[in-house]
């Protein structure tokens, strides 16, 4: 199938020496690839729009990679469902894509180049742990906040894959029995009420039952026009309906992570995506009720909540890191 794909306008090829490793964060709409040298300094970036169909995914993916210069080896973030294989077994962000064999595919078309598939959340995880936000932590939570939520699990200084490769997808936690129903077809999913829509869907509710809201009039005057970027602004101008919003939309945010610190009891917790941006505003309220929810939050010690620092490289360059390590370590399992 012929990739019909080009680079995104404003994109400058940026070719790095052989040897580099390349890592490559498979996206819903862009195809984002980034060189690392032996120090874990990028020094080339290349992307290209994300295609309709599995064989011109894989040709792309190839294309940023070998833009990069000569890869050792080559990490690829992929959303959804990653197996220990390389398979991605679902991905409802890319259309058709069911059991697209993504290793096998890359290897063939990249002969003795090392190759390494992974969550795409667990990827940017990886990559804030040893050079970002969380960097030197050994137990540590990443958690994007976006469209819906992803997740990355390191304990113990090791990536958290589970018997599969599925462990981190957080976002269909329930949290809600009765709450609103998920694409996944479950009702009261984590990320049907703490991601950018779940913010959206409280704050059209509020400025429907009161109007005067600050949020309303940044949308154009229709509360049914309003939405997360509306919330967000308007709290920080300091407007007290976008304010109460935030403050309920951070306890949704605040649940979910505190039912993931009583099961993995992290020193830290680091927050990515489009909604990090808000920072404060959404950060100091996420914060103030996880301590009240989380068990004994008076009196174990603290878990830091902090904003994610690599921005939108993060998962393409723990890609990297993680197909650095695949390659220095041969016997490992194929899937990493």
């Amino acid at each position: 199938m012929a990739i019909s794909s080009g680079a995104i306008p404003g994109d400058i090829p940026s070719p790095a020496a052989p040897g580099v490793t390349a890592g490559v964060d498979l996206g819903g709409t862009k195809c984002l690839g980034v060189a690392l040298d032996e120090a874990g300094s990028v020094v080339g970036e290349h992307r290209l729009a994300t295609p309709v169909g599995m064989e011109a995914i894989v040709e792309t993916i190839v294309a940023v990679a070998t833009a990069l210069g000569s890869p050792a080896a080559v990490g690829v973030g992929a959303p959804g469902l990653v197996d220990v294989d390389g398979v991605l077994r679902f991905a409802p962000n890319l259309p058709g894509v069911i059991d697209l064999p993504l290793r096998t595919a890359i290897e063939a078309r990249m002969p003795g180049t090392r190759v390494r598939i992974e969550n795409d959340a667990s990827a940017a995880g990886w990559g804030e742990v040893r050079l970002g936000a969380a960097k030197g932590a050994s137990h540590a939570l990443m958690v994007t906040l976006g469209t819906g939520i992803g997740g990355g699990i390191i304990t113990g200084g090791e990536l958290l894959r589970g018997a599969s490769g599925f462990a981190g997808e957080i976002g269909h936690m329930v949290v809600d029995p009765h709450g609103p129903l998920c694409s996944c077809g479950k009702r009261g999913c984590w990320e049907r009420l703490a991601s950018g829509g779940g913010l959206g869907r409280l704050a059209r509710e509020a400025a429907v039952a009161d109007p005067r809201s600050r949020m309303v009039e940044l949308a154009g005057g229709d509360p049914e026009d309003v939405r997360g970027e509306h919330v967000t602004r308007a709290a920080g101008e300091g407007d007290a309906h976008a304010g109460a919003v935030m403050e309920r939309f951070a306890w949704w945010v605040a649940l979910g992570l505190a039912n993931l610190t009583a099961l993995f009891d992290p020193e830290k917790i680091v927050l990515g995506g489009g909604l990090v941006a808000a920072g404060e505003v959404l950060l100091a309220p996420v914060r103030a009720s996880f301590v009240a929810l989380v068990e004994g939050g008076e009196h174990r010690p603290e878990v830091a909540i902090v904003a994610a620092t690599l921005g939108e490289r993060a998962g393409a360059i723990g890609a990297a890191l993680l197909a650095r390590q695949e390659r220095l370590a041969p016997d490992r399992a194929a899937g990493g």
